[in-house]
């Protein structure tokens, strides 16, 4: 400290949370789900990174388990971490051109509904207070949904060509 005397910082770290907006066709993929000490939430497919796991393996294995589904288009588009006490980063990636390729595979606390919505209709889970997801993703889709520019950016970023 500035008078010389020793102070302890307290930080805590969690694994990282892997958040994936997977599309099929014109879709993107919604889960509606409960866990034990969360109930009746929307999310994006999502997970926590296991240890010596990369984002994108983590990514590729949540969308599998979680809804069936597989990608060979993947995309890192976002990323943030935690600030202040805990120290937790959070990797967004876009999983184009899903197709069907298992049932689900949950874990024992997890109960999960895919659904299927379009893209006005993702832009519009800002509105729903069951939407589950980072304050920083949720003011990414609002400059989406009021700014053209940044709508059809993101419209291409989910759509458009191969990544």
């Amino acid at each position: 400290m500035f008078d010389g005397s020793t102070e302890i910082f307290e930080k805590i770290c969690r694994p990282a949370t892997i958040e994936i907006i997977a599309t099929v066709g014109d879709k993107i993929i919604i889960e509606e789900q409960s866990q034990p000490r969360h109930k009746n939430f929307i999310s994006l497919v999502s997970g926590r990174q296991e240890k010596g796991e990369s984002a994108l393996a983590t990514a590729k294995r949540e969308l599998l388990e979680e809804t069936g589904y597989k990608s060979n288009n993947w995309k890192l588009f976002l990323k943030h971490s935690g600030q202040g006490k805990v120290l937790h980063k959070t990797f967004y990636f876009v999983a184009k051109d899903c197709k069907k390729a298992k049932e689900q595979s949950l874990d024992a606390g997890e109960k999960i509904k895919i659904k299927l919505a379009g893209f006005e209709e993702f832009l519009a889970l800002t509105d729903e207070p069951k939407f589950w997801i980072s304050p920083i993703f949720i003011n990414y889709l609002l400059r989406a949904r009021f700014d053209q520019g940044a709508k059809a950016e993101l419209k291409a970023l989910l759509f458009g060509g191969v990544g």
